[in-house]
């Protein structure tokens, strides 16, 4: 050990073996070479801080082996050099493989970056969804339907990317499908991935549009593989439905000319106040009241006895009790039947009444 340490100290502490210093400088080629080299080190991270890296470093050390063959006339200098500058060519081919592997269509490239990227979703997955729908953006001329009321199957889910697309049912105007908002989204909610339906809306394309189309079984065998992108579309989808009931909402008034808002996730109708159905009493009160209506006049009685005004009665000590509950109810509130008003989401599994309210 002994011995060790003092080989370490006479090679750290004695002077240099070199006889004689060169009193010539390298040529311009040397000093050409460690430039490149000091400039290649100062590069950052990330795909192209590597490029500046290994860009860098690559031509430094081609410059090394032309000094080596040239000036220093060494065959080592020559060999290593060559053998740094082939490692620097092959990263910068790696490089720019990965980078023509990761970029995607211009249509893709957008979308991504206007609904995807803002919620940080990661590129593999987001390549993953794409790669779902084949990586196919398809067309709609104007006023090319895009699914037909009672008739489409339900058999896909779409995102529009371009132009506007006009929803309507029984040939009444319900709202507009705008960029990057779903097409069938309340479709897609309403069936369960074993079940089967067709459209109840019609969608008619208004300008020349073009949107992207994933197939339903493929889309949902890739959501029961990855979480994180069920939790995605989860999210994206119930944001997108809640957005077109609300706009809906700007729409729809009483009979009253009251406006009501939504509460339920996947219902809108024309809210007002229930009237109560008319009895069996109330028919037959109706029914004497035309018949009286219909016979002439009788005369009225002569002999009327006057009414003594009635003395206040006095103040109770006990106040009334006050009405039951179960007797009170709102105004505003009713009972509303699905079946009585227009309704968009009829495959969803909601009871016959659901109890509503108005906005306070």
């Amino acid at each position: 050990m002994s011995a060790n340490s003092s080989t370490v100290a006479q090679l750290l502490w004695q002077g240099p073996v070199c006889i004689g210093w060169k009193q010539d400088l390298e040529g311009a080629v040397y000093h050409l070479a460690n430039c490149f080299l000091l400039l290649g080190f100062m590069g950052g991270s990330g795909v192209y801080g590597c490029f500046y890296l290994f860009g860098f470093l690559g031509t430094g050390y081609l410059c090394c082996v032309l000094w080596g063959w040239f000036d220093a006339c060494g065959l080592d200098i020559v060999l290593w050099s060559l053998l740094l500058t082939t490692a620097c060519l092959l990263q910068l081919a790696h490089l720019v493989f990965r980078l023509h592997e990761d970029t995607l269509p211009e249509e893709f490239g957008l979308l991504y970056r206007t609904l995807y990227l803002p919620l940080q979703v990661p590129l593999q997955a987001y390549k993953e969804i794409v790669h779902c729908c084949e990586e196919q953006v398809l067309t709609l001329a104007t006023e090319q339907t895009y699914a037909v009321e009672g008739e489409t199957p339900i058999n896909r889910l779409s995102l529009l990317l371009s132009g506007r697309v006009r929803v309507s049912q029984d040939g009444q105007f319900l709202h507009y499908i705008f960029p990057y908002q779903f097409m069938d989204s309340p479709e897609w909610e309403s069936l369960q991935p074993s079940e089967e339906g067709v459209f109840q809306v019609t969608l008619t394309a208004e300008t020349a549009c073009s949107y992207i189309s994933w197939p339903r079984k493929s889309l949902h065998l890739l959501l029961a593989k990855e979480r994180y992108i069920s939790r995605l579309f989860s999210a994206l989808l119930g944001y997108d439905i809640s957005e077109k009931l609300y706009g809906l909402n700007d729409k729809l008034f009483a009979k009253f000319g009251l406006r009501f808002d939504i509460r339920l996730p996947s219902l809108y109708l024309v809210l007002g106040p229930a009237a109560p159905d008319p009895g069996p009493e109330s028919t037959e009160e109706d029914e004497d009241v035309q018949e009286a209506a219909g016979a002439p006049p009788r005369a009225p009685a002569t002999n009327v006895r006057p009414v003594p005004p009635c003395s206040p009665t006095p103040a109770a000590t006990d106040p009334p009790a006050p009405p039951s509950q179960a007797r009170m109810s709102r105004p505003d509130s009713g009972t509303l039947e699905i079946h009585d008003f227009p309704f968009y989401f009829t495959q969803s599994s909601f009871p016959g009444k659901v109890a509503i309210g108005r906005i306070p």
